[in-house]
């Protein structure tokens, strides 16, 4: 008989996460407080994030932008020194000094 409580304990552990889950339809996630420290749910801000109407635009334009070579990206998109971003680099310098103006 000393099986029967342990047994029950550990139903109503296993039962215990389907009783806590809550409906979060309204747009609100529960944040619980253990010992001082703030724990969120992650799952439902996870779910919160992930219905953005422009997700399937954003998704496209990464595609886009991943499919142009990398012969064909602009410099700069590269991470690369240009001219330009050189010359405002050095400053009054720029040609004369090894130095730059702005570090």
């Amino acid at each position: 008989m000393k099986s029967l409580p342990t047994l029950a304990s550990l139903l109503l552990c296993a039962a215990l996460p389907l009783l806590a889950h809550a409906d979060n339809s309204a747009g609100t996630c529960a944040e619980v407080t253990v010992d001082g420290y703030k724990a969120p749910d992650y799952g439902c801000l996870s779910q919160q994030m992930g219905n953005d109407t422009n997700a399937a635009k954003a998704t496209q334009k990464n595609r886009e932008a991943r499919a142009l070579s990398v012969e064909k990206r602009l410099p700069n998109k590269l991470g690369l020194a240009t001219p330009a971003a050189t010359s405002v680099r050095m400053g009054n310098t720029f040609g004369t000094s090894v130095k730059p103006q702005r570090p």
